[in-house]
């Protein structure tokens, strides 16, 4: 792993970022929430309305049909969820809008076959983002799909092969990417204001409760428990491992690095140029402050290189401050100054002194639309947020998790030592551990989960040398029916 350049500049580049973003106030940031594929047969005009189904109805679900009905000319057709009882809600709120009801479906395979339905909007649990948009592509379906596209690097991948295989146009569900205000900051860093980059911050300071523990127990009588599970192993239903909680548990999803984190992540790396996967990945951490059934940090810091521009990721589920006034955000830092960014407009310039120079203004340019645009002329280049960028962003997620899955605990001492030449590791190991002493945790108790800095190979989308543990963790075993396919 190289060890940053320039590291004295850095640490006062890094302080000065302090003064001049706590005096400029608060920048808080939560969630809302490119190559052109071949022209399908059978596209409309740009006029033709477009035949929506929503796959999963709870919460995020919502939010799409509420997207989707502001656009006249969308029609949502169908819905689907495994759970019988969350139809009569998504149908009121169709209702509410003055639009027709839709058809329900349990089974996703049942409703591919509808022939009304042009496109899928996926709002499924992670473990079924990737499956759900191959099998949407292979039936001549396009597919809007969540953040993260994927529960592991290679589905990803799959997702990209099968939309060039079939034609399709897919959309990935990081929707900073169409919001002005970010995509001018983006341009602003790309165009060389704040001189060259020198480190991508991620920050995902968003409060998180224990969430207790619960007994095995037999699924609702309202749900198909065995298409929820789908491609994951079979394992008794439990309701910390249902609705929102399937997030903490490696089994379904990817802890917050995965959740609220994506969208951080994706704006992280497009601050780099979009660069596409890093040489080495690292990452510590730990489930701090609680003991219950959730298995993926709430406290975590992941470290990525790629060869020259650093990206660092933190996570903090419990109480906390802000950093120099970002929750959840992103502070990019250059040799001339630095952009931190927040959600609408909360997006603003600094000089390298830490004086504000501007702010950039925008809002939302409807991430939804552009993909019913997209659908309608059928290329893929038409989308902000197209899947393959997608992949990257939730492969850094994954590859950082990896990372702290093969760790081991150890001391903070140790750890310390560990990072001792990775200077953005160093700076914020020391607030990572003020961090947990402010929650009344003594360091001398706990231990850190300590992952090894993984080699990366980015083209080959594999670890280097012939690490075989690692290379597993890329993919997963799939319960068949639920296969996603080695190849497209």
């Amino acid at each position: 792993m190289s060890k940053m350049t320039r590291r004295s500049f850095l640490e006062q580049t890094l302080l000065t970022a302090a003064a001049g973003l706590a005096a400029a106030g608060s920048v808080p940031f939560v969630e809302g929430d490119a190559t052109p594929a071949p022209a399908s047969p059978g596209r409309g005009s740009a006029n033709e309305r477009v035949g929506i189904a929503v796959i999963g109805l709870h919460n995020r679900g919502l939010t799409h049909i509420e997207s989707f009905v502001s656009d006249e000319s969308v029609d949502i057709v169908a819905l689907c969820d495994v759970d019988e009882d969350l139809f009569a809600k998504a149908q009121q709120l169709l209702k509410d809008h003055g639009r027709d009801p839709a058809k329900q479906y349990q089974d996703i395979r049942k409703l591919l076959e509808d022939k009304d339905v042009d496109a899928v909007s996926i709002a499924t649990p992670n473990h079924w983002h990737t499956l759900a948009g191959i099998w949407a592509m292979q039936a001549g379906k396009d597919v809007y799909v969540e953040k993260p596209v994927s529960h592991n690097v290679s589905e990803g991948r799959r997702l990209e092969q099968a939309r060039l295989k079939y034609g399709r146009v897919c959309q990935a569900g990081t929707q900073s990417r169409s919001n002005r205000a970010v995509r001018e900051a983006i341009q602003f860093i790309a165009d060389g204001k704040i001189g060259k980059v020198l480190l991508s911050r991620a920050l995902c300071y968003k409060r998180r409760d224990s969430i207790g523990h619960f007994d095995d127990s037999t699924a609702p009588a309202s749900v198909d428990y065995d298409i929820w599970q789908g491609p994951a192993p079979v394992r008794p239903f439990n309701q910390n491992r249902f609705l929102y909680n399937w997030h903490w548990n490696w089994t379904y999803g990817n802890g917050d690095l995965g959740n609220q984190g994506i969208h951080q992540m994706d704006v992280a790396r497009w601050a780099l140029g979009d660069l596409t996967l890093p040489t080495s990945a690292l990452s510590i951490g730990g489930r701090f402050g609680y003991v219950d059934d959730g298995e993926t940090p709430n406290t975590q810091l992941a470290f990525y290189d790629f060869g020259g521009p650093q990206m660092l990721f933190e996570v903090r589920g419990l109480k906390t401050k802000p950093l120099n006034g970002v929750m959840v955000g992103n502070i990019v830092y250059g040799t001339e100054g630095m952009v931190a960014f927040g959600f609408n407009t909360n997006v603003i310039h600094l000089d390298k002194n830490g004086k504000l120079v501007s702010k950039f203004k925008g809002g939302d340019m409807n991430h939804f639309s552009n993909f019913t645009s997209a659908v309608r002329s059928g290329k893929q280049a038409d989308l902000r947020a197209p899947v393959l960028e997608g992949h990257y962003s939730s492969a850094l997620c994954h590859l950082g998790n990896i990372s702290y899955r093969l760790g081991s605990p150890e001391t903070f001492e140790a750890v310390s030592k560990s990072l001792a030449d990775i200077e953005p590791m160093t700076e914020s190991l020391k607030r990572f551990e003020k961090h947990l002493e402010d929650n009344a945790l003594q360091l001398k108790d706990l231990h850190c989960q300590s992952g090894p800095a993984l080699a990366f190979d980015p083209k080959a989308e594999n670890f280097f040398g012939g690490n075989a543990t690692a290379n597993a963790m890329l993919t997963r075993e799939y319960r068949a029916p639920f296969v996603v396919p080695a190849e497209l």
